[in-house]
C-alpha cells in the first residue's frame, strides 16, 4: 500500500482485473514492448532530430542508470517541470524504467505552485529549463532547497550552473549493469506520475495515477481517435498536461507504434509548416489556440491534407469554430472531448452523426465508467434535466493524495468522483456540457482557482472583500475579473494590484486580467455573494488590463 494513496476497493479491482481492464503491468514495460516491437520506426521528432523506438528505450534505460546512480529510488517524487522536448521523452520514460514519480508542473508555474507541489510530494527532485524568457529556474531551485532540505537532486536542461546537467546524464555512458533495472519491481497499483488538479481549494490537488488505470487511459483514448502505425501526432499543448501526455497524447501514440512530434513553437505559421513537412495527421488544441490558427491567412499557403483528427478539450468548441475548421481542411474531422485530469474520458465518436458531433461533447470510452448527474440533495436527475457530473471507473481516481478531508467532500461515500461540471444528457447517448458547479475561471482550457487568487488578493491591506468571477471572451472562452470592496479611504488601481500580485511569484496566466471596484458585493437569495451577478457586472462596468485605472460602480 502507498501511503498518502487511496486504494481501489477490491471487489472494483477484481472486476477491472476479470474484464481485462487492468493488466497488472508498469507503464514502462508497455514502453519496452512497444520499443522492442516497433524498433525502427520513428518514435519522436524534436526539431531536426528523429529518434527511433530502439534509440528512445537505449537512451531512455541510459538515463536511468544515471539517474539511479545519483540516488534515485523507486517511489521517490520528483517534481518535473519541462517543455515539449524530447528530453522530456526520455526523462519520462527513464523515471517509469525506476519506478519514481514525477510530479507534473507547468511551464507557466512559479514558486508559488512549486513550491507546494514539492512540499506537498516530499519530493527529493526537481527537474527543469534553464530559463524561459526572463525567469531563471535555477534562481528558484537554490530557494526551493533552502527552504526544503530533503529536495536533494536540481537537473536542468541547459545550463545548469552548479546543478546536474540532464543532457549531461542522458549522453554520458552509465556506470551501473542494464540489469540492475530488470531487478526493479514496481506495483502496477502505485502511482505511476501525480498530475494537478485545477481544484477550487487555493493549492491544487495531487492526482494519482496508477501504472495500471493509466496504461488503459492511454489505450482506450487511442482506440476512438482512428490512431494507426502511420500516425503522427503534433503535439503542442504543454506535454505535462494529461491531454497531451496521455489522452491518447504522446503516451497513446508511442502505444500504438505511431510518430509524435514535438513543438514549443504555437504559433499559425510555425504549426503549418510541422504538419506539411511531417504529414501530421492528429492534432490535440483547446478551443482558443484553433481560433487563432484559423483565422491566420497563412494558413491557405500549406499543404494540410494530411490532418485527419483536430482533437478539441478544455472546454467547449463552438460549433461555429467546429464548421469552420473543416471547411478551411476539408479532410479533417474536428473530434470533440472531455477529459479530467482525475480521470473519466468521454469522446464524440468519429463516425456520430454530425449534429451530435456538433452538440455534444462526447461519452464514455469503458463500458464500466459509472455516471450519476446529481442535483444539489445528491438526487438523481430525470434524463435530459441538468445536474452535477459524477463518475467512478477503472481510471478514475479514488481519492487525492493525501487528502482526506478534502476527499471527504470531493466523494459520494459511494466512492463518485463530484466534478463540479453541470451536464445534462443529449438523446444520441453523448454528453452536453451545461456550466460547472465549481469556482474555477476556465482560461484557454487553463482552469484557475478563484478561491486561491481571492485569498492572495485578500492579502493586500486596501481590500476589504473580493470576488473573482469569469468573464465571457471569444478568444479564450473566459477570462478573470477581479471584483473588490476596498477599505474605508483606500484607492487601488489596476497596475498596483498586479504590481502586488507579482510579489507572490506566480503564474502569470492566473494575474486577473479585468477590475471592478464596488462599495460591496450583491447578495444571493441565501446570503451569498452572487458570482453570477458580479460577472455580468463586469462585463458591462469592469476596466481591462490594458486600461489605465479602475471604475467604481
Amino acid at each position: 500500500m502507498f501511503p498518502g494513496v487511496v486504494p481501489f476497493p477490491p471487489e472494483f479491482a477484481a472486476r477491472y482485473r476479470a474484464k481485462g481492464y487492468w493488466d497488472d503491468r508498469s507503464i514502462a514495460s508497455v514502453w519496452e514492448e512497444m520499443c522492442s516491437r516497433h524498433s525502427r520506426r520513428i518514435a519522436v521528432i524534436d526539431g531536426d532530430t528523429a529518434i527511433t523506438y530502439e534509440a528512445l528505450n537505449r537512451t531512455a534505460s541510459n538515463l536511468a542508470l544515471n539517474l539511479f546512480d545519483l540516488g534515485i529510488r523507486p517511489r521517490n517524487r520528483l517534481v518535473l517541470q519541462l517543455p515539449n522536448r524530447l528530453h522530456f521523452v526520455y526523462l519520462y520514460f527513464a523515471l517509469q524504467k525506476i519506478g519514481a514519480i514525477p510530479v507534473m508542473a507547468l511551464p507557466a508555474h512559479r514558486h508559488l505552485e512549486i513550491s507546494q507541489f514539492v512540499r506537498q510530494a516530499n519530493a527529493v527532485g526537481y527537474v527543469a529549463a534553464d530559463k524561459a524568457r526572463d525567469y531563471d529556474f535555477r534562481v528558484l531551485a537554490r530557494r526551493l532547497q533552502s527552504e526544503q532540505p530533503q529536495l536533494q537532486h536540481a537537473i536542468f536542461l541547459g545550463d545548469a550552473a552548479e546543478f546536474t546537467s540532464l543532457e549531461e546524464l542522458t549522453v554520458r555512458p552509465a556506470s551501473r549493469d542494464p540489469g540492475e533495472l530488470e531487478k526493479i519491481a514496481i506495483d502496477p497499483t502505485d502511482p505511476a506520475l501525480f498530475l494537478l488538479s485545477g481544484g477550487t481549494t487555493g493549492i491544487p490537488k495531487l492526482i494519482p495515477r496508477t501504472h495500471n488505470d493509466y496504461v488503459y487511459n492511454s489505450r482506450m483514448a487511442g482506440s476512438v481517435t482512428a490512431i494507426d502505425d502511420g500516425s503522427v501526432l503534433l503535439d503542442v499543448l504543454p506535454i505535462s498536461h494529461n491531454l497531451p501526455l496521455a489522452c491518447p497524447g504522446l503516451q497513446g501514440f508511442i502505444f500504438r507504434g505511431a510518430t509524435v512530434v514535438l513543438s514549443t513553437d504555437l504559433s499559425p505559421e510555425a504549426i503549418f509548416r510541422l504538419v506539411e513537412k511531417h504529414r501530421v495527421t492528429h492534432i490535440h488544441v483547446v478551443p482558443a489556440l484553433l481560433i487563432r490558427w484559423l483565422a491566420d491567412p497563412a494558413i491557405s499557403r500549406f499543404d494540410l491534407s494530411s490532418l485527419r483528427v483536430i482533437q478539441s478539450g478544455g472546454q467547449r468548441l463552438q460549433p461555429e469554430t467546429r464548421v469552420k475548421c473543416e471547411q478551411l481542411i476539408p479532410s479533417v474531422t474536428v473530434q470533440e472531448n472531455f477529459g479530467m485530469a482525475e480521470g473519466l474520458l468521454m469522446f464524440v465518436r468519429l463516425d456520430d452523426p454530425v449534429e451530435v458531433r456538433r452538440e455534444t461533447v462526447g461519452r464514455p470510452i469503458c463500458p464500466d465508467d459509472e455516471i450519476m448527474l446529481l442535483d444539489d440533495d445528491d438526487n438523481i436527475v430525470p434524463f435530459g434535466d441538468v445536474g452535477e457530473f459524477c463518475c467512478r471507473g477503472p481510471y478514475t481516481l479514488r481519492g487525492y493524495y493525501a487528502a482526506e478531508d478534502h476527499n471527504r467532500r470531493a466523494f459520494t461515500p459511494d466512492g463518485f468522483y463530484r466534478s463540479g461540471d453541470l451536464m445534462r444528457q443529449h438523446p444520441s447517448g453523448n454528453y452536453m456540457v451545461e456550466g460547472r458547479k465549481k469556482d474555477l475561471i476556465n482560461r484557454g482550457g487553463e482552469k484557475i482557482s478563484a478561491e486561491e487568487i481571492e485569498n492572495l488578493i485578500l492579502s493586500h491591506p486596501a481590500v476589504q472583500n473580493v470576488a473573482c468571477v469569469p468573464v465571457p471572451d471569444l478568444e479564450l472562452g473566459e477570462r478573470m475579473c477581479a471584483c473588490l470592496v476596498l477599505n474605508p479611504g483606500n484607492r487601488l488601481s489596476f497596475e498596483e494590484l498586479i504590481a502586488f500580485l507579482e510579489t507572490r511569484e506566480m503564474a502569470r496566466i492566473k494575474l486577473p486580467e479585468r477590475l471592478l471596484i464596488l462599495s460591496e458585493l450583491p447578495l444571493s437569495n441565501f446570503g451569498k455573494v452572487s458570482k453570477k451577478k458580479l460577472s455580468e457586472m463586469a462585463v458591462v462596468h469592469s476596466v481591462s488590463r490594458q486600461k489605465p485605472a479602475s471604475v467604481r460602480a
